[in-house]
């Protein structure tokens, strides 16, 4: 079968698509890319979606526009991966823009903005969608879904692989080891903390609004980084609290960057402080996955995708802070860094074609795992274009990779 997967993550900088054929046993599916495309959310949207997600009050008929311009968007992307609507079925997140973590007596929630109906009908394909709620219900963080994904997808190898994704949280998955006595191990995996949404709102902050990011981590890369202030920040409560964790925008957005800077600015230099600063967030992000890794069974490599990938300095202190790890991008496995995520919610839907559980309760603290998703068929019926050969097909893979 061959699926899209449409996934915006909490930067909300843009919707990643990719296109892949499904197919053999749902525990460990063969699997093909044939196709991928990324499109960034213009800078007005962009900067809605943001307010939203860290409580900014909107109107309720500005949500319903925001929801209808962001659905929109999911289209524009699914086309440009899939121009001739070969896929038979869609996967797509929704955009979230607030995810509460269950605490104690009360249950978590979690809302992924989008039109699922009206993605339906404009492509023509069943979506599905919604894949949180489920194990929300049953007592879960309902987030991070991926690590059932990588499992099924990438596999083991002979000691423990761990992949990191930086996007605008960073979260990590273990698996374990093929063989030896761990093989039956459960899979891990975790929310760590913030990778680029504290770094874009810092660079967006000192730009005066000109830049949304830091390429490269150039700037960061001109400044100190305050590694008493790291200290301090990793024995916060989030970074001490066992798995299974899920946090967002919420607890680390302008809010949180504003105490972090006042930390910053009480020990540099007011002309140094927007390199030291972002010098100082970038190791953050290094230093708590490094903390947690520490914390779990010591894996062999460190796989690395999501757009943090893209900045060298976060690479450099990746491989600085993980003493002994082999770190890596994953694209070196061939799956590129927009393509994992949105490649994930492709067999999360084809995982609820076929009624098979997509959630994890070693992952997401869940009474049980569960089938996730909702699905929504075209009004009337409609259905896309028959499958055949994909056209500009490429990068074959198979279940497990080296």
């Amino acid at each position: 079968m061959r699926v899209l997967g449409l996934m915006s993550g909490t930067s909300a900088d843009g919707v990643d698509a990719v296109l892949a054929e499904l197919s053999g046993p749902p525990r460990r599916p063969r699997w093909q890319l044939l196709s991928s495309a990324a499109i960034a959310y213009p800078a007005d949207l962009r900067h809605r979606l943001v307010a939203l997600g860290q409580g900014t009050p909107l109107a309720s008929a500005e949500i319903l526009e925001l929801a209808e311009a962001l659905t929109e968007q999911q289209v524009l992307a699914a086309r440009a991966c899939d121009p001739h609507g070969q896929a038979e079925l869609v996967g797509c997140h929704g955009q979230t823009v607030w995810h509460r973590p269950p605490a104690e007596g009360r249950r978590g929630a979690s809302w992924q903005l989008l039109q699922g109906p009206l993605l339906a009908e404009r492509l023509g394909s069943p979506v599905v969608f919604d894949f949180r709620s489920a194990d929300l219900a049953l007592g879960g963080q309902g987030a991070p879904l991926v690590p059932a994904t990588d499992a099924a997808l990438l596999g083991g190898i002979g000691g423990w692989r761990a992949i990191l994704n930086l996007g605008g949280i960073a979260n990590l998955t273990l698996l374990p080891p093929a063989t030896g006595p761990d093989r039956h191990a459960p899979v891990l995996g975790w929310d760590c903390g913030p990778a680029n949404t504290l770094l874009d709102l810092a660079v967006s902050r000192f730009s005066d609004g000109r830049l949304g990011f830091d390429a490269d981590g150039a700037w960061a890369r001109r400044g100190s980084i305050r590694e008493e202030l790291l200290g301090r920040w990793l024995e916060e409560p989030y970074f001490r609290q066992a798995p299974p964790k899920s946090t967002g925008r919420e607890q680390f957005g302008g809010p949180d960057l504003d105490r972090r800077l006042q930390d910053l600015a009480s020990a540099t230099p007011e002309e140094h402080l927007a390199a030291d600063a972002l010098a100082t967030l970038t190791a953050f992000t290094a230093a708590v996955v490094a903390s947690d890794l520490n914390r779990q069974p010591r894996p062999l490599e460190l796989l690395v995708a999501g757009g943090g990938c893209r900045n060298s300095f976060l690479m450099d202190q990746l491989r600085q802070r993980c003493r002994g790890l082999a770190v890596r991008p994953l694209q070196e496995l061939g799956i590129g860094d927009t393509e994992r995520e949105a490649l994930a919610f492709a067999l999360l839907a084809w995982w609820h074609h076929h009624r098979h559980p997509g959630s994890l309760p070693s992952v997401t603290g869940a009474r049980r795992a569960s089938v996730l998703g909702v699905r929504v068929e075209p009004p009337g019926g409609a259905t896309g274009e028959a499958s055949g050969e994909a056209k500009g097909g490429r990068r074959p893979h198979q279940a497990s990779l080296p």
